[in-house]
């Protein structure tokens, strides 16, 4: 499986979102950690759970870390948790949402890029 990625530092990607299908093969791209910024059933029940995703992330050996935001508003909070994730998580990260934007918007918000 082939995941789409667009990178936005040597040490941060963003997605569209993934499944748990696509944990191996992010493993397999190198990443060492999954960050999912997209909350549960934002999309309905099709979408796959956080804790789906969990499990195959550490199935794989990847670190997983949950920070469901929402699409038009980031709060200082879920910036600086960003942030602090970017600064402890192992390297490269793999951070997700619904289409990649907010993900990329928490990357910015929280490097001040």
């Amino acid at each position: 499986m082939t995941i789409q990625v667009q990178p936005l530092s040597p040490d941060v990607s963003v997605a569209p979102q993934l499944g748990p299908e696509a944990m191996a093969a992010a493993a397999q791209a190198g990443y060492r950690s999954v960050i999912n910024n997209r909350p549960d059933f934002e999309g309905g029940p099709d979408q796959p759970t956080s804790a789906a995703v969990q499990a195959a992330a550490e199935a794989a050996g990847l670190v997983y870390v949950f920070l469901p935001v929402a699409p038009s508003y980031q709060t200082p909070e879920e910036i600086a948790r960003f942030a602090e994730l970017m600064a402890t998580l192992p390297k490269p990260i793999l951070a997700y949402c619904r289409s990649g934007n907010r993900s990329g918007k928490l990357f910015r918000a929280a490097t001040h890029a």
